[in-house]
């Protein structure tokens, strides 16, 4: 397995207690981390030919694809090894390159945003009650 690939999945483990699950029968060794309790996914871990992410060659490259927000990704994307999503909603997700062009401390914070952005909400009456008891 990608020694990067390898690092981020131990530091989801070990942050957030999530081992990835492969939910595609046709294709096993696509990996997604979800949370817990609503099961929504904050990363997907995938291996593409390099020509579907705009690149040259047909040779297959690792990636995840994680939730951030869309003006880090903008700002992200100008960078070596972050592009836009591939195969997901392309405002709201972006794909990083797994293949050593971004080092894996640089991609931890990233997926602790993704695992914040893919949350469950809490609902805003609960909130503003929550507040109004800090008052009292």
């Amino acid at each position: 397995m990608n020694e990067i690939k390898e690092k981020v999945l131990s530091y989801a483990k070990k942050t957030y207690k999530t081992t990835p699950d492969a939910p595609f029968s046709t294709a096993p060794e696509y990996y997604v981390l979800r949370h817990g309790d609503t099961r929504k996914w904050y990363a997907l871990f995938m291996d593409v030919p390099r020509n579907r992410l705009g690149m040259e060659g047909d040779k297959r490259v690792d990636i995840l694809n994680i939730k951030c927000d869309p003006i880090l990704s903008g700002s992200l994307r100008l960078r070596k090894g972050f592009l836009p999503a591939y195969h997901m909603n392309r405002e709201n997700w972006l794909t990083i390159l797994l293949d050593g062009t971004v080092d894996a401390a640089e991609i931890y914070p990233l997926l602790d945003m993704s695992y914040e952005l893919t949350k469950k909400k809490t609902k805003r009456g609960a909130r503003s009650a929550q507040n109004t008891e800090r008052l009292d």
